[in-house]
């Protein structure tokens, strides 16, 4: 097999070290030369991914920003033909699905929207490893859903990364989804980090505050993009979180401890629904 990959970072990094790991031909393209030129030094790539040879690619993956993946594509266009299978892996869907499907339709190239929901709070090659796809989950959107050959031949194309389950979802269902489990609690825990108190926590902290903090350590440019693509989601979420919060805040100032009581109650029972013990 030979796999594009398109932008060396955290993501598209750990794309070229999983496949170059199974023995595949790696051809990767960064807008930092001196990225993919370290890439190649250290094997995960074999050749850099161009317009002459992108048609040659049995997968070729667009591990960039939304924005970015749209230019990047609709430059290309042209160049990729029937072969390869395309898989955008940003962390929105309906904008560049909105971009993409119309383009693969127009030059006649198979295109789907994914996102592999796996990362840590590092970025850029340096901290890509051949494993963080192991047994992660793996979002499809594909532009028709009864096409199963299709599936079936991207589920075989992914197989190197080592996903633990693939879904097929719209692009409306997966941004509304991702709001909520994503992007969510990127908002939260860089908002929480910003009080006073955090300065001198430590000696005073542990698990509870590590995991709450953890995605405070973002790409602020990344994640502006992707909350202003998905605002119309991310503020419904806000707002309800927002107005849970006063509850629980009117609660404390009413010494209403009967109150006080249910709401955390109403919130152990919910996590228990939605989680299990």
């Amino acid at each position: 097999m030979t796999a594009g990959i398109v932008g060396l970072g955290l993501i598209g990094g750990s794309f070229a070290k999983a496949y170059h790991e199974a023995g595949h031909r790696v051809l990767g393209f960064d807008a930092d030369h001196s990225t993919l030129s370290f890439a190649m030094l250290s094997g995960a790539v074999d050749e850099e991914l161009t317009a002459e040879n992108i048609s040659s690619c049995d997968l070729v993956l667009v591990c960039i920003y939304p924005q970015a993946a749209i230019d990047y594509l609709t430059a290309m266009a042209p160049h990729i033909g029937p072969h390869p299978v395309v898989i955008d892996c940003c962390g929105t869907k309906r904008v560049v699905c909105a971009a993409c499907f119309p383009l693969a339709r127009e030059y006649g190239f198979t295109y789907l929207g994914g996102h592999p929901m796996a990362g840590t709070h590092n970025s850029g090659f340096k901290y890509a490893r051949a494993n963080l796809y192991h047994n992660a989950p793996m979002v499809l959107v594909p532009a028709d859903f009864d096409d199963i050959q299709l599936l079936d031949r991207v589920k075989h194309l992914l197989a190197p990364a080592g996903f633990g389950r693939i879904s097929v979802t719209t692009a409306q269902s997966h941004d509304a989804m991702i709001a909520f489990t994503s992007q969510m609690a990127h908002v939260v825990s860089n908002a929480y980090i910003k009080s006073p108190t955090a300065g001198s926590h430590k000696g005073f902290s542990a698990g509870s505050y590590k995991d709450l903090t953890r995605v405070a350590w973002l790409n602020p440019t990344m994640w502006a993009e992707l909350f202003l693509e998905n605002k119309d989601y991310l503020m419904e979420e806000l707002d309800l979180f927002i107005e849970n919060l006063q509850q629980y805040r009117d609660a404390m100032a009413r010494d209403d401890m009967a109150g006080l009581v249910q709401l955390l109650d109403d919130g152990r029972r919910r996590k228990e629904e939605v989680d299990g013990r």
